[in-house]
């Protein structure tokens, strides 16, 4: 089985580093900036569950794609998904299947008009990782979990080749026939995460001090019930243990959107808070706690476009 990873980031670049590490046939569309980098140090993962090194990682970048691949695992930023799809395109024939690894809904819609719903599994993953100096792969916690099958939950042929093909890979994977409830359950923590923490611009734990564990729960409720609306509403027991992350105290967990804003860069809010907040039937102008999480990163995006702006 032939897979292309696009990118080589931290999710991208840890996930396939196993899949590589595990000796199998990964190739990595990456752009020329990154190229030079893997070519100068190699791909480089530091983990607590165990490091590795490539020296030289196989490598492709857009202009030289000219074959499909058997498997596209796409692990980008929501925002550099319509650049990603132009470049990976040539990557996918009539039996391509493409893992998506990106948080929310949106990025499924987007893939479907191009490539066709056939074309696209369900996925997503649980890690927290970050490029470091020189482009090394930081895994930060003890978790590193890939999940995936068939949007419609059925057991298929080409998600249990993808099943073995992650089989020995250093890494837990899981083929999952309620893919979607899955996704919508990352989505629902991950937009209260980072609605409360960058509203706050503080960690769970300086949150609960301060007296916000309360503010907490209830974005998590509002973000639920728009879940719920959808039929894809949080069970007991990830409520649960949604709860205990989001409201712990002495808790240093805040989402990658807050570290986003606090380097300056772009972030991933209008896919992660903007869209699951048009999804809700709220109506316009209300004043709920994910509308103005929504808007406080979307206020930061406006202020971070307009002084990049050149004078004159």
């Amino acid at each position: 089985m032939r897979i292309l990873v696009v990118g080589a980031g931290a999710i991208g670049g840890y996930f396939g580093g196993r899949l590589l590490e595990a000796g199998r046939d990964v190739t990595f569309l990456v752009r020329p900036r990154r190229a030079a980098e893997l070519g100068a140090t190699g791909l480089v993962i530091k983990s607590p569950l165990g490091d590795f090194r490539q020296a030289r990682p196989p490598l492709v970048e857009a202009a030289a794609l000219r074959e499909p691949f058997d498997v596209v695992l796409l692990s980008c930023k929501a925002y550099d998904l319509e650049d990603a799809i132009g470049a990976f395109a040539p990557a996918v024939g009539p039996g391509t299947v493409i893992l998506p690894l990106l948080n929310g809904m949106r990025h499924l819609e987007a893939l479907d008009r191009r490539f066709g719903e056939r074309a696209v599994l369900g996925g997503q993953c649980v890690i927290s990782a970050a490029l470091g100096e020189a482009g090394t792969i930081h895994h930060l916690n003890q978790s590193h979990l890939l999940s995936f099958g068939e949007r419609d939950g059925t057991r298929s042929a080409r998600v249990a080749a993808v099943e073995a093909a992650c089989s020995g890979a250093r890494f837990d994977a899981r083929l999952s026939t309620a893919i979607l409830q899955e996704m919508w359950n990352k989505w629902v923590f991950i937009a209260t995460l980072a609605g409360i923490t960058c509203l706050m611009r503080a960690t769970v734990g300086d949150i609960v001090a301060a007296g916000g564990a309360d503010l907490a729960a209830s974005l998590l409720d509002e973000c639920d019930a728009i879940a719920r609306a959808q039929g894809f509403a949080l069970g007991a027991a990830s409520r649960q243990r949604y709860t205990a992350m989001l409201t712990a105290p002495g808790s240093g967990f805040a989402a990658s959107m807050l570290r986003d804003i606090e380097r300056g860069g772009m972030t991933e809010g209008e896919h992660v808070l903007g869209d699951l907040l048009r999804r809700g039937s709220a109506p316009a102008g209300t004043a709920s706690l994910l509308r103005i999480a929504y808007l406080h990163v979307a206020a930061y995006e406006a202020r971070r476009a307009r002084t990049a702006r050149p004078a004159g």
